[in-house]
């Protein structure tokens, strides 16, 4: 028997709509679909936005735990244990579909397990399909054009190191600010010094039904998901 594929799922900022017509093929097709799961049960947001498509009678659904947690032996284990439970369907010759949030080869979960199973089990054949992330949803939510003609723009992590962030800010036309909950009011400052905070949008869960787009004078001190994205146009 030949061993099954293993497709990187972009499905999108939350939207289910926003799912590629390639994307809900592959759902279709593969007999196997793997999703990141929370340690207590809870269904993941890829796993939420593809669940209006799947019939769990009629799929192998194979809930895969990533610890929250900077401990790399703690990590090393769970990434190799996640890695081989989708190899033991694999060699039995089933596709497997691996479902990301926006795209799988943007700071995506994906990622680490594609290079793992590259080194573990190099015979797997894999393939990433392309989905539209939170960036793109956030431009198209607030009508936002990122960028035209010769415009410059970052989507970058945002981080603590304000020096960086302005030096950022200053050399481009357009940011996307992602992972931007952790050091909200600290950019928040550099923007009002920056004379930007007029320019500056924030929405959590882009498109989705959970979609909040905040207003500015409500951010300061805001308890943020991380699926936050703040958008900076100058």
């Amino acid at each position: 028997m030949s061993i099954g594929k293993l497709y990187g799922l972009g499905v999108g900022p939350g939207d289910p709509e926003l799912i590629t017509v390639k994307a809900f093929r592959k759902l279709q097709e593969c007999p196997v679909i793997a999703y990141p799961k929370k340690l207590r049960g809870s269904k993941s947001y890829a796993h939420r936005i593809v669940d209006v498509y799947i019939n769990p009678a009629e799929k192998e659904m194979l809930g895969l735990v990533f610890p929250m947690t900077k401990d790399e032996e703690t990590l090393r284990a769970a990434w190799e244990k996640s890695a081989e439970e989708i190899y033991g369907y694999l060699a039995q010759g089933k596709d497997v579909a691996f479902v990301t949030e926006g795209d799988p080869m943007l700071f995506s979960t994906f990622i680490h397990l594609m290079k793992l199973m590259k080194t573990v089990h190099p015979d797997v054949p894999i393939e990433t399909i392309a989905g539209i992330s939170s960036f793109n949803g956030t431009a198209n939510r607030l009508g936002i054009a990122l960028a035209e003609g010769d415009d410059h723009v970052a989507m970058i992590p945002a981080t603590e190191d304000m020096e960086e962030m302005r030096r950022v800010i200053e050399s481009h036309d357009a940011i996307v600010f992602i992972k931007i909950a952790k050091v909200l009011d600290p950019m928040l400052d550099l923007l009002e010094e920056m004379s930007l905070l007029e320019n500056t949008h924030v929405v959590t869960k882009v498109t989705s039904d959970e979609e909040v787009i905040w207003k500015t004078n409500e951010l300061r001190g805001a308890d943020l998901n991380y699926l936050s994205c703040m958008v900076v146009r100058k």
